[in-house]
């Protein structure tokens, strides 16, 4: 049976059109997190705010509406969709004589289900743990107890509070350099990686818009793909083969939410960093919802946490994915610069692997190159990573000559091998 939970949604009394436009958008999204945890959602509350109180956030009247329907519903825990300081936290679980989550710790909660790897376990942790750090706060009463002094436990007199503060920052250190150890070998991996030049197809988009169906789809794998939030956690990278023989490395990637917390995007950078250094990103959208221009915007706020600008960034190409969910089955005219898809029915995925292999096209050059027939590694690799337009023999300089299109990495790349 499902732990029932009690929603309670702040919102502004001065808020604007925007902002009273997007609340359904914002208590749908908190349901849908609520639910990928398996809790069933028994009530949700719109709690008009006109002042942020330090305390309890909300004032005493409306802390008594939500104690009845705390009463009413018997819920077992209670979400606060807002971010609460470790005071406010406290204090309306006093109020409350209930357990009270906000909305980072309930998407800490999906993370923590989600993780698989070692280092996605081990980032959620960090996560929780920096969260966790700043809850501890002195009036909790089970934090006030004095412990004496044996030896790593701490000092006399040393408060559980302050060991407590001690053990979480020893452990975060620990999991730091864990992780620290985990991103160097995975730097390692990737500079391999990079002796085979594969360029990088990175998935991104909100969470939920179908990345993780559309790369199983491409590749045949078998990700976790559900209609759920934060189905994708950890880094997935597979080799595609597109129809002009190309070889890439699609990889999918976290989705991305509204107002997710500065320290999630940290703890989750490691599974970002795929976007960073890819070759084209592919922001993968639910055209078939009422808010893909407010989630695109999220998508566009989170990119910018990691210094891409959407606006001059050329790698990046919009994929509408999800029109077989459209009124009219997707028979409409898209924007020219989009490309329209489903994920589901395969509608669209042909042109979007040929546009794919078209602009990896656009960034290379005309190059021809003479080498000596004895010079056969270079010759087959240049069949591999090259497009060979034209191969002759010349009989007056004993060389074969090469006319190709060739990228400037795989260029590098090849002049630091055979040059």
């Amino acid at each position: 049976m499902s732990d029932r939970a009690l929603i309670v949604q702040p919102v502004s009394t001065d808020r604007s059109l925007a902002e009273a436009l997007q609340l359904n958008d914002n208590i749908e999204e908190t349901e849908g997190l609520a639910h990928a945890i398996d809790l069933e959602v028994c009530y949700t509350h719109v709690q008009k705010l006109s002042r942020a109180l330090p305390s309890h956030l909300f004032g005493k009247g409306m802390r008594e509406r939500v104690s009845g329907l705390i009463e009413e519903h018997e819920p077992d825990v209670i979400i606060v969709n807002a971010d609460l300081s470790p005071i406010q936290h406290r204090n309306l679980e006093k109020a409350w004589k209930s357990k009270v989550i906000d909305r980072t710790a309930l998407i800490l909660e999906i993370f923590g289900a989600r993780a698989q790897t070692k280092e996605g376990r081990i980032q959620v942790e960090l996560a929780a743990l920096s969260y966790q750090r700043s809850r501890l706060v002195r009036s909790w009463t089970h934090l006030e107890r004095q412990r004496g002094g044996a030896g790593f436990m701490g000092g006399p007199g040393e408060t559980q509070i302050e060991i407590d503060r001690r053990l979480i920052a020893d452990k975060i250190s620990r999991l730091k350099k864990d992780l620290k150890k985990i991103r160097q070998n995975r730097d390692l991996q990737r500079k391999s990686r990079s002796k085979v030049p594969y360029p990088i197809v990175a998935l991104v988009g909100y969470t939920n818009a179908g990345k993780s169906t559309l790369f199983n789809m491409l590749t045949g794998a078998n990700v976790f793909a559900e209609d759920l939030p934060f189905a994708t956690l950890d880094p997935t990278m597979r080799a595609l083969k597109l129809p002009s023989d190309d070889e890439i490395i699609l990889s999918d990637t976290v989705g991305f939410i509204s107002n997710l917390p500065t320290q999630l995007i940290e703890a989750f950078r490691a599974t970002l960093e795929q976007v960073s250094y890819a070759d084209i990103i592919l922001h993968v959208r639910d055209i078939s919802s009422e808010h893909t221009d407010s989630q695109k915007q999220d998508v566009i706020h989170v990119l910018k946490e990691m210094n891409i600008d959407y606006d001059h960034d050329d790698r990046i190409i919009e994929v509408w994915n999800k029109i077989d969910r459209l009124d009219d089955g997707g028979q409409r005219d898209f924007p020219e610069h989009v490309l329209p898809i489903s994920a589901i029915t395969g509608e669209g995925v042909e042109k979007l692997l040929s546009s794919v292999s078209e602009f990896l096209g656009r960034n290379k050059k005309s190059v021809t190159l003479q080498l000596n027939p004895s010079e056969g590694q270079a010759i087959s690799w240049l069949h591999e990573n090259a497009d060979v337009i034209e191969e002759k023999y010349d009989e007056e300089t004993g060389q074969i000559v090469m006319h190709m299109r060739i990228s400037d990495k795989d260029l590098g790349q090849y002049n630091s091998k055979f040059a």
